[in-house]
């Protein structure tokens, strides 16, 4: 490939206000690229129910937090959404979060971190979305719904809603250091942890 000059939209604030625009420009950088893939981390489903829409036809993955991530035995998307989602065309994915599970549980038990952990709060150098994105990235391929040697569009956010989008070729947990992050299509100017 040649060099060229790619844009990076930058958000001032990060938050769901940013949903739309995010997805937007994903669609538009999905359409030049001509990829297929598309990845969007969900916690109630609502950025799920958006981009299931504007992304139909699309292989479009939406990853909701684990159940049990904010109380034990509670999923957070609404089984409202999750219905909304699946009628669109789109897939749900509810697994373990890669940089946390058993990891997290060790940190919250004995008051040490683990490498998962460490990893996701290096990546949140760039901001809560940018680490949101990875991991779900991983979650995907883990899961078998995205193929490692296809690039894709992941989206992430800071709390809720989508703010940050990247053009990532996945890989697989145990192969982490093989995923590679091409482009950044959207972000936040500054992070928020």
């Amino acid at each position: 490939m040649d060099d060229f000059i790619a844009s990076i939209y930058y958000f001032k604030d990060p938050g769901p206000q940013n949903t739309e625009r995010t997805l937007e420009l994903s669609k538009r950088r999905a359409a030049e690229l001509k990829l297929k893939n598309i990845l969007v981390a969900s916690t109630t489903g609502k950025t799920g129910v958006l981009a299931s829409k504007i992304f139909k036809g699309y292989n479009l993955i939406v990853v909701s937090h684990s159940t049990g991530f904010a109380k034990p035995d509670y999923q957070e998307m609404t089984e409202e959404n999750r219905k909304k989602i699946l009628k669109e065309g789109a897939k749900i994915l509810t697994c373990q979060h890669a940089f946390g599970g058993v990891g997290r549980a060790v940190r919250k038990k004995f008051g040490t971190y683990e490498t998962e952990e460490i990893i996701a709060n290096a990546l949140r150098i760039l901001g809560e979305g940018f680490k949101v994105a990875c991991e779900i990235t991983l979650m995907t391929a883990d899961a078998g719904l995205i193929r490692t040697d296809e690039k894709a569009i992941a989206i992430g956010g800071t709390d809720r809603g989508a703010d940050t989008a990247i053009v990532v070729l996945p890989s697989n947990s145990q192969t982490f250091f093989d995923m590679k992050v091409f482009e950044i299509i959207c972000k936040p100017l500054a992070p928020r942890f």
